[in-house]
């Protein structure tokens, strides 16, 4: 296998959540665009079925299934219908989020634990669905956050904590599943991307948080989801466990 054929994904089926929007629809993209057929979850089907027509234009399958990733049942009807459409899943991109910004003396229950539901305990629901059907040389990435590393300087306990978390359910998964199953788990941690969550950031926060950015920018969806269509391919075969920062240099500023 020549070096850029170790890039490709042909013949793969890949399974991203979060698919309806920001980070999600360029995974969807750079994952048909190196070759594989995509599963796409979300829970805002309008939105969803948008994201399937764009990327049914690089030629590849899509099919889509409402998803909220808070649920393992539904997480597992996710792989149902991946399993049921396509055969195979050979990559979980774990990209469904949210976030909060609410002072910790302010913050309800209610409102930390919809945040670890999604960000962390979905993650693992959708691992572990995926992990009993995924035949070995199959990927999961987890999509952590810089957060989950370092400070933004914002008030986000249960966005950091729950990120933070994914860093731990990486490295053991990793550990049960790489040698046992032939099944490599990662995860990218981005700095700043334009997102959903970026847009609700306060006025004037973006700027004075680039000045920590070596690269000086935000970054560009389609280079984190480049890493990933990197990570889920034979070219990053011996990586495995790893937390993955994609963030202009920020956490070594």
């Amino acid at each position: 296998m020549g070096v850029m054929e170790m890039f490709r994904l042909d013949g793969k089926v890949v399974i991203v959540t979060g698919a309806s929007s920001g980070l999600g629809v360029a995974f969807a993209h750079c994952f048909a665009e190196a070759g594989a057929d995509v599963v796409l979850g979300a829970r805002r089907v309008d939105k969803l079925e948008r994201v399937a027509a764009s990327v049914r234009s690089t030629g590849r399958r899509v099919h889509t299934v409402a998803t909220d990733v808070a649920d393992p049942e539904q997480c597992q009807r996710l792989v149902d219908e991946a399993m049921a459409k396509f055969g195979r899943v050979d990559v979980l991109v774990n990209n469904a989020g949210v976030g909060t910004a609410v002072p910790a003396t302010r913050e309800t229950p209610e409102q930390f634990r919809s945040v670890i539901d999604v960000n962390l305990n979905g993650c693992y629901w959708m691992a572990q669905a995926c992990g009993r059907v995924m035949e070995p040389g199959s990927s999961i990435i987890n999509i952590s956050s810089i957060l989950g590393i370092t400070t933004g300087g914002l008030p986000q306990a249960a966005y950091s904590a729950s990120k933070a978390g994914l860093g731990g359910l990486t490295r053991d998964l990793a550990q049960q599943w790489t040698g046992r199953k032939g099944i490599r788990v990662n995860a990218l941690a981005p700095g700043f991307f334009a997102s959903e969550m970026t847009e609700t950031y306060p006025d004037g926060y973006l700027d004075l948080a680039l000045q920590r950015v070596p690269a000086g920018r935000k970054g560009d969806p389609h280079e984190l989801a480049a890493t990933a269509v990197w990570l889920a391919s034979d070219a990053a075969g011996y990586v495995t466990g790893q937390m993955i920062p994609v963030d202009g240099g920020l956490t070594i500023a």
